[in-house]
């Protein structure tokens, strides 16, 4: 099969969106398919990958608040592209102008949409949690449901990429046929991969001594992360414990993280590592991964560490809770930075042996991006062939 994505999210300079993509192109080339992305770009060009797949870039105006990121707007370079593409299938994300591009082409592929993120989570609920109750702005913000669900209905199929974004979807009356939930590259990462000095060198870094506590934090430094909340609950649990933090990232929150991070002697904030090697051997020295955000919909970062044998600290609700193996995580209650305090004592009172020998059993169980892939090309062939039956 032939798929074109048609994606707004996809940039040369992004992150998860951008690995994911890279590794189901080269999964798709394995199994015999052909991915084609058209992405905005600062100019028209084609890249094209090793073993197959392409890039095709579409000249478009940069994103106001994000120059990594560019817009789609004008409708005929998309359409023309999938005029001659003649894919099918063809996928859109984004909620804006993608969405009624593809939704309103007239070509013969099956059309999905295959949902990555919650708005209405991810800002509406966090820029009014201190002035209203959940429910209620979930009330306010239901026309996003019914704006969503008007050009939904011009698509053969409607994917999310886990069950938590499926759960709130529908809980809003908004049509979801599949969840369809990622993977990661798990050859990466292994528990084998820990390194004793490795800890003892961060845990220095964080002022700490060997039988201190180590955590990480990863990823973007945006406000949807709630990294300010993980700081939080680090220092307060560090009143009664030698626990430190790494936080690997960069974003436009950094320079604010890093005025409160000040406060605190055992946390400290670091650029991203982007060597694949380094990273899976600072995830498997480190004790336990931490994350703040309950409006992620699926767990990639929260995988890898698993796939590391580390065990997780996370909210109750979004990705990382549909994720987490009881046996080697604890809960907090999200959006709650005492709960999480708590939640890192309750993790770090456990039996530490015990602790990771669960946490290596369940890194075996970690799903593969390959698993993913499969599963999502088998659902795929389905709605070609129902949709040439019904032409027939």
């Amino acid at each position: 099969m032939r798929i074109v994505d048609v994606n707004e999210f996809y940039s040369p300079t992004g992150g998860g969106v951008r690995t994911y993509i890279d590794r189901k192109m080269g999964i798709m080339a394995d199994l015999g398919h052909e991915l084609i992305v058209i992405a905005p770009g600062s100019e028209n060009m084609v890249e094209e990958r090793p073993g197959g797949g392409r890039i095709v870039y579409v000249k478009c105006p940069g994103m106001p608040f994000d120059k990594n990121y560019g817009l789609f707007w004008d409708a005929h370079p998309v359409t023309r592209l999938l005029d001659e593409l003649q894919p099918d299938v063809v996928e859109a994300s984004s909620p804006w102008r993608p969405a009624w591009i593809v939704g309103r082409w007239q070509g013969n592929a099956a059309k999905v949409f295959f949902m990555h993120n919650d708005n209405v989570a991810a800002y509406a609920l966090r820029w009014f949690e201190g002035l209203a109750p959940q429910q209620r702005i979930e009330r306010a913000f239901a026309w996003y449901s019914r704006y969503m669900s008007r050009f939904l209905g011009q698509y053969d199929a409607v994917v999310t990429n886990g069950p938590a974004l499926e759960k709130r979807l529908r809980a809003r009356g908004v049509h979801i046929d599949r969840a369809m939930p990622l993977g990661i590259e798990r050859t990466h990462f292994s528990p084998a991969l820990r390194d004793e000095r490795l800890r003892q060198a961060l845990l220095a870094q964080c002022g700490l001594p060997a039988d201190g506590h180590l955590l990480l934090g990863l990823g973007r430094h945006h406000a949807e992360k709630r990294w300010n909340l993980v700081i939080d609950a680090v220092t307060r649990a560090g009143a009664r414990l030698p626990v430190g933090l790494i936080l690997l990232g960069t974003g436009n929150e950094t320079k604010r993280l890093a005025r409160q991070a000040a406060g605190s002697p055992h946390i400290r904030l670091f650029r991203p590592v982007y060597d694949r090697e380094r990273l899976a051997r600072i995830l498997a020295s480190c004790d336990a991964l931490i994350h703040g955000s309950e409006a992620e919909p699926f767990g990639l970062v929260a995988s890898e560490a698993m796939a590391s044998g580390l065990p997780l600290i996370g909210p109750d609700t979004g990705g990382v809770a549909e994720i987490a193996d009881p046996h080697c995580a604890e809960l907090y209650r999200a959006r709650d930075a005492g709960s999480a305090a708590q939640a890192i004592a309750r993790l770090f009172a456990r039996d530490p042996a015990l602790l990771r020998r669960a946490a290596a059993v369940a890194s075996e169980r970690v799903r593969t991006d390959r698993e993913h892939t499969v599963e999502l090309m088998a659902y795929y062939a389905g709605l070609v062939a129902a949709r040439r039956v019904k032409a027939a």
